[in-house]
């Protein structure tokens, strides 16, 4: 069985609807248990780039 990203920091960001901490959404934090290995793979493929649109968001003016 493929192992959850949580991180323990669970707070949403409303305006992405992804968890802070793992970059999941709630409907797939609600399924994990129920997911396929395969399902779970292609979360954790997108987790990645989830992560850079966020930190993009937060990056300064500036920087961007």
């Amino acid at each position: 069985m493929i192992r959850s990203p949580c991180v323990d920091v669970c707070q949403m960001n409303p305006e992405r609807r992804l968890c802070a901490g793992c970059y999941r959404t709630l409907d797939e934090i609600a399924r994990w248990s129920d997911m396929s290995d395969a399902e779970r793979e292609r979360v954790l493929a997108e987790l990645p780039a989830r992560r850079n649109a966020t930190q993009s968001d937060r990056a300064p003016i500036e920087a961007r």
